[in-house]
């Protein structure tokens, strides 16, 4: 796969996700496209350990992206309260 359509898939998966997850995020278009890339690389890494499947598409990146965006809030929820 080409870096540009890894760059897709990560920027799309980012977005569907941060649509999905309800509540802010204080991220722009960069944050949104290594949440994406690294949903990406989780739900490859879940559907060969669940499914023993490598072809996860966009559906799969979307919703690694929405497991790292709900743990990405979990770890940073009092981050912003601490002043």
């Amino acid at each position: 796969m080409s870096i540009i359509a890894w760059l897709l898939v990560g920027i799309i998966a980012g977005a569907l996700a941060r649509l999905i997850v309800p509540g802010r995020d204080p991220m722009g278009l960069l944050g949104t496209l290594v949440l994406g890339l690294v949903g990406s690389v989780l739900g490859g890494w879940l559907a060969q350990v669940l499914f023993d499947d490598n072809s996860i598409g966009i559906v799969g990146a979307t919703l690694g992206a929405v497991v790292v965006l709900v743990i990405y809030r979990v770890a940073t929820r009092g981050s912003s309260r601490m002043a």
